[in-house]
């Protein structure tokens, strides 16, 4: 009876070692920290304030999950405190501008319009770090171009 208890615990113990052996060889990935947040929403608000564009500059994480807003005053579009954060979310999880899904609509693909949850406007960019998505900026300023160079500003502040 020994014997077998010993034989178990040995073949347990083999077992969780292979394990973490297992666990130690899974993938990191860079993640999207409060600093850098900042640092991009700052560069998208200098971006706006330099030409003069108000507007609701908003960054997500990876998930799609707020780490920082700014509404400036006089923001053009009253509704931007929920179209910036949407457009952040939908080029986070697509992985990529949320300007591609509206040129699907309007061309090849209206489909993509049943995408419930998503703003699917431009206005959105993915943050890439390492390669890796590790959020996305959205804003909604006055016009589709205005919107996408002040995040092209933010997206440039990451690199």
């Amino acid at each position: 009876m020994i014997i077998k208890t010993r034989l178990l615990a040995l073949a347990l113990s083999s077992l969780l070692a292979a394990n973490v052996a297992a666990a130690a060889a899974l993938p990191t990935q860079p993640v999207l920290t409060l600093a850098a947040a900042q640092q991009v929403l700052q560069a998208a608000q200098a971006k706006a304030q330099a030409e003069n564009w108000p507007c609701v500059i908003s960054v997500v994480d990876a998930a799609g999950l707020p780490v920082a807003l700014v509404r400036m005053d006089n923001a053009a579009v009253p509704a931007g405190v929920e179209i910036a954060p949407g457009k952040a979310r939908t080029a986070a999880l697509f992985r990529r501008p949320s300007g591609a899904l509206e040129d699907a609509i309007n061309g090849n693909r209206p489909a993509a319009a049943t995408a419930r949850g998503f703003v699917l406007m431009r206005g959105g960019l993915p943050l890439v770090a390492d390669g890796q998505v590790v959020g996305a900026i959205g804003v909604s300023a006055d016009t589709p171009q205005h919107d996408e160079d002040i995040a092209k500003a933010g997206v440039a502040a990451l690199k």
